[in-house]
């Protein structure tokens, strides 16, 4: 499973996941107590997690398309139809709007 953080201009609101081919959304519980905007028209706040067989549109139109994105995926070795792992390895630095990205690593059990 891959997972990330997503942050609501600098406040975590959610996590984002994949876990085989489903998607899904779980807003921070904290966010949703101190929050008045969800992250997305698409994602209005509530306690129960969002679930989608594809990327939900509020992460997928922060992703480069075309040419640009065709290089990304080239330069960074993803396959062209993860935009999963493509919109973890663009988003975590500076972006436009108020949504950022952070990847949750899981830790190595040595």
């Amino acid at each position: 499973m891959r997972a990330a953080q997503i942050f609501y201009n600098g406040q975590l609101a959610g996590i984002l996941s994949k876990d085989a081919r489903i998607y899904r959304f779980v807003y921070d519980k904290n966010y949703l107590t101190t929050a008045t905007q969800p992250v997305s028209l698409t994602l209005p706040l509530r306690e129960a997690p969002y679930e989608s067989n594809v990327l939900f549109p509020a992460f997928v139109n922060g992703l480069s398309e075309g040419s640009n994105k065709a290089m990304q995926n080239r330069l960074l070795k993803i396959d062209e139809n993860d935009y999963f792992g493509l919109l973890l390895a663009t988003a975590g630095g500076d972006r436009i709007g108020p949504l950022s990205i952070k990847e949750i690593h899981e830790p190595t059990g040595n």
